[in-house]
């Protein structure tokens, strides 16, 4: 590898970098008590990212050796060369110290050291508790990946890191005539997912919560329809999660920002002028980016361009103050702020934030643990002192324009306050908003008593588009005079 990086530079390389990455995966699926699905799978490779006249050239490998580590950089060397002929506005990365080190996720139960056995035993007592005569499907899953990541530039920096994932979620389908309503433990879409072993599937305690999770799906079908109109509205930690994830991790990239991702992904409303100066919310808003937290899926020792693990705040008390950046996008953004901020603002450096999915991806700026940092209230208080609202959980279904302004999200269950208590049962809400005014509208964050990771283990950006795994850590939250609707599914 080293040999490969010196020929590169030998060639007039202005820089490059090396990643090595070896992956296993397994999945299992039940449905009904049925096993749906047990994959396993593993792959390895290696990509090389060259700089030659400011312009990149990129290419990779499944074949690890160093015959193949020199036939593929001459590949990247003559695509940056080749790029560099058609011309363009060059790359100039920020400045960055050479690192050296290694990282490993801290677990206690490696999963894939657990049978498939016990495994499936597991999710089909689960899907067997969800069994009642309404329910007419039911699902319960498993997901882990182990990933070993080695990297190397021209700068000097050489890190190891190794990876493992975990993740389980069961889910009720339950039918009345045409209608369905689905619930979902511990969260939707798969269920919640932590940087971590076999222990935290133990946890989480799926046959437990399996016969709640049906007959909450049941009631569901006899609920009443989720009244429409402005309303003060509580969203649980995980409706929070997908709030932010949404609204306030994607509109902070820079390269959407900058104009780099508008083909696939979107833009974003999150102008360089508004850097420092633009209430995005309210004082209780403080979000950051922190790539250190303990157990989430969006954490690391260092990203995929040498750049150490780090935690910034994107908004610091309701004003916007940082984007996600890479080595790329930062002095770019440092050149359009010279003329307001001056030659010597701030924000030329990465602060980390850049991975790929695989060994056969160009990096991007990615989310790592995008958090809401927690309040001082208890759940029982900001309903106490809620006269007409609605606590909100868990999502169903969610849309957002490709600048991350307006949405609309629908959560599967919700629950009536009234005069300070819960009331009823309501089915199919669906609340929408702009995101400045959404989150001014923010008066209550729980403490971190109620505080919660959660992994998404799926976000996607990019073309050709690649999915990765980001955290989000959040408490119940509450947000007045939001607009209500009513949907059907």
């Amino acid at each position: 590898m080293r040999q490969t990086l010196e020929w590169l530079q030998n060639k007039g390389a202005e820089y490059a970098d090396f990643r090595i990455i070896s992956r296993q995966s397994e999945t299992l699926l039940v449905k009904n008590q049925k096993i749906e699905r047990h994959i396993e799978n593993s792959d390895q490779g290696f990509g090389i990212r060259v700089l030659y006249s400011g312009h990149w050239g990129f290419a990779c490998s499944y074949k690890v050796s160093p015959d193949e580590f020199l036939k593929i950089s001459e590949k990247a060397l003559k695509i940056a060369e080749s790029a560099a002929e058609a011309g363009g506005e060059k790359v100039i990365l920020a400045p960055q110290k050479p690192v050296r080190g290694t990282w490993k996720t801290s677990y206690k139960k490696d999963p894939f050291q657990v049978s498939k056995e016990e495994k499936i035993e597991l999710l089909i007592q689960a899907s067997r508790e969800m069994e009642l005569p309404e329910i007419r499907a039911t699902k319960a899953s498993m997901d882990f990946t182990k990933e070993k990541k080695i990297f190397a530039n021209t700068e000097g920096s050489y890190t190891e890191q190794e990876f493992i994932i975990s993740g389980a979620g069961i889910e009720a389908i339950a039918v009345s005539g045409e209608e369905h309503q689905v619930r979902s433990y511990p969260n939707s879409f798969g269920g919640n997912f932590f940087q971590g072993g076999y222990e935290f599937i133990e946890a989480l305690d799926l046959i437990k919560n399996s016969k709640k999770t049906a007959e909450e799906a049941v009631s569901l079908l006899h609920a009443e329809q989720c009244p429409e109109g402005k309303k003060t509205v509580i969203l649980d930690s995980s409706q929070t999660a997908l709030q932010i994830h949404e609204s306030c991790g994607h509109p902070t990239e820079l390269d959407r920002v900058l104009g780099m991702e508008l083909g696939f992904a979107g833009g974003s409303f999150l102008t360089p002028d508004k850097l420092g100066k633009f209430n995005y919310g309210s004082k209780m808003v403080t979000i950051v980016a922190d790539a250190t937290a303990p157990t989430g899926i969006g954490t690391f020792g260092f990203d995929d361009e040498g750049v150490p693990a780090q935690k910034t705040a994107l908004i610091n008390e309701g004003e916007f103050s940082n984007y996600l950046s890479s080595r790329e996008t930062a002095p770019r953004l440092r050149k359009l702020l010279k003329d307001t901020l001056g030659e010597e603002n701030t924000f030329g450096k990465s602060n980390g934030t850049v991975r790929a999915e695989s060994w056969n991806n160009l990096p991007l700026i990615r989310m790592t643990n995008i958090n809401l940092e927690p309040g001082d209230w208890s759940l029982d208080e900001m309903i106490k002192e809620t006269k007409d609202g609605l606590l909100l959980t868990t999502n169903r279904s969610w849309s957002i324009d490709d600048k991350r302004y307006n949405f609309q999200f629908g959560t599967e269950i919700a629950h009536e306050i009234k005069d300070g208590s819960l009331g009823k049962l309501y089915k199919n809400a669906i609340y929408t908003g702009m995101t400045p005014e959404f989150w001014n509208s923010c008066d209550a964050v729980a403490s971190r008593e109620f505080w919660r990771l959660w992994g998404l283990p799926n976000c996607g950006k990019g073309e050709p588009v690649q999915t990765m795994f980001v955290g989000h850590a959040a408490s119940p939250s509450r947000f007045q005079n939001v607009q209500i609707g009513i949907g059907k599914w």
